[in-house]
């Protein structure tokens, strides 16, 4: 059996991998409380979390895994995870 050192693969996007579906929390805003700090934006491993033109934030749930982060590192407790209901 022969092995091919390392790979040849075509240049994709994971715009076609949507990664969202097998979550289990997801994030949910209070824009009462936010400051517009954009931490949530900048931590965001996965990049769900998208401005909007009036300065707060939306997630892109198609991207989103649940992971917490923008909730664990939000100053202000403006989102929290509820459990997915699919």
């Amino acid at each position: 059996m022969k092995i091919t050192i390392g790979g040849v693969c075509e240049p994709a996007t994971t715009l076609a991998n949507k990664t969202g579906g097998w979550r289990t929390f997801k994030p949910v805003y209070d824009y009462d409380k936010c400051i517009k700090c954009k931490l949530c934006e900048l931590l965001c491993p996965d990049m769900a979390v998208l401005p909007r033109e009036d300065g707060y934030f939306q997630f892109d749930y198609d991207y989103c895994k649940g992971c917490g982060v923008c909730a664990n590192e939000c100053p202000k407790t403006a989102i929290t995870m509820v459990l997915e209901e699919k």
